[in-house]
């Protein structure tokens, strides 16, 4: 059984983030309703361009 994800969002000025998370969908919304990171704030919006169970 899957543990978690890992993975990567392309943010709206071409850079990239990673991180990890066990609830993918909640993560995401939170990225892109700053609720997230501090780095992907000012990078809106982003979006997924991979992910990985783990």
């Amino acid at each position: 059984m899957p543990k978690g994800f890992i993975y990567i969002l392309e943010c709206a000025d071409n850079s990239y983030y990673t991180g990890s998370t066990n609830d993918l969908e909640r993560r995401l919304w939170e990225h892109q309703n700053y609720s997230g990171a501090n780095y992907t704030k000012k990078r809106l919006p982003v979006k997924l361009v991979y992910f990985e169970e783990y």
